[in-house]
């Protein structure tokens, strides 16, 4: 007989409406040029969700260096510095911007920051590739970065009275609070975004493991390692009281060992993950376990965010 177990599943999980939307604009370039469509950066990260749009003629390249005068670009849905649209319009490529909307938002707080001429201090995480794309929209110097309220104490600016903070969108909302906090202690003077740069989608998933955490022996995170919302997911049920949580990339990275004698299980998928490896995750699940699942909904997510023109346009 096999023993009780209890799925607690977040919602919302999985895909937001900027990975939707980035992942639409691949499949609609092949359609329109056909193969190969050249991406710069993993679309979105997720292995499972690269493989696929491989197999089906995009080709990921980290440089724009690597493409083809005349075959199509597209750039990631974490945003490139202005550099690298500036030098795929001076060779001429078709180039097709899948930049999550709301970090566009971001990169235009940025410019209106520097209009201002106030210098831009970026609440992120070094190397992500969001962040590189947004410290490059303006000039070096302009956008300093800072990862922990540590930082801030380290920070020389270059007027504490014309000064201003941007934040990554997938940030974990706690760890940004005590950031701000130590940024308006230091600098009394600096101004925020009229309204929060940590997207919606990110907020509402780690809402939902806070919520189905101190419940759950165990939570599990599917998503990617170099994915920065999947890991805060990770941080997240472990700062809301679940000892065990790991992120996983699909059902076959389960560590079975780690959950003998768990009765209830916390389960979720990063902004960048496909339902279809919920819907493996809960089957292997249920291959060993006597399985009830119970959906945790805190939100209702129905943002929608439309393709660039360039591909509603017919072919």
């Amino acid at each position: 007989m096999k023993p009780p177990l209890t799925l607690y599943l977040a919602a919302p999980r999985g895909f937001c409406a900027g990975v939707v939307r980035a992942i639409r604009i691949v499949e609609a370039a092949l359609e329109k040029w056909g193969s190969p469509v050249y991406v710069r950066h993993e679309i979105v990260h997720n292995r499972f969700v690269v493989d696929g749009l491989r197999e089906r003629g995009a080709v990921f390249v980290e440089e724009l260096d690597e493409c083809p005068d005349d075959r199509p670009v597209i750039f990631s849905a974490h945003g490139v510095p202005k550099a690298v649209s500036e030098e795929a319009a001076r060779r001429g490529m078709i180039h097709v911007d899948a930049t999550c909307p709301l970090v566009s938002k971001v990169h235009l707080e940025a410019e209106r920051h520097a209009r201002h001429r106030r210098q831009v201090v970026m609440i992120g995480h070094a190397g992500h590739a969001e962040t590189v794309g947004t410290m490059g929209q303006l000039p070096g110097g302009e956008v300093l970065l800072v990862e922990t309220a540590a930082d801030v104490d380290a920070l020389t600016v270059r007027d504490p009275a014309r000064l201003a903070y941007i934040t990554q969108t997938t940030l974990s909302i706690d760890d940004t609070a005590e950031i701000v906090a130590a940024l308006g202690a230091r600098f009394p003077a600096i101004v925020g975004p009229h309204r929060e740069d940590i997207c919606y989608a990110t907020t509402n998933r780690q809402q939902a493991v806070s919520t189905i955490a101190p419940k759950s022996d165990a939570i599990l995170v599917i998503g990617a390692p170099n994915s920065s919302n999947s890991r805060r997911l990770v941080e997240v049920g472990r700062a809301a009281g679940c000892n065990y949580a790991q992120l996983i990339e699909r059902a076959a990275n389960i560590d079975w060992r780690a959950l003998e004698g768990a009765r209830a299980i916390g389960l979720t998928a990063s902004a960048s993950a496909p339902e279809v490896l919920v819907d493996e995750v809960v089957g292997a699940f249920r291959e060993r376990f006597d399985v009830t699942v119970e959906q945790v909904e805190i939100a209702q997510e129905t943002v929608e965010f439309k393709a660039p023109r360039l591909l509603r346009e017919s072919a």
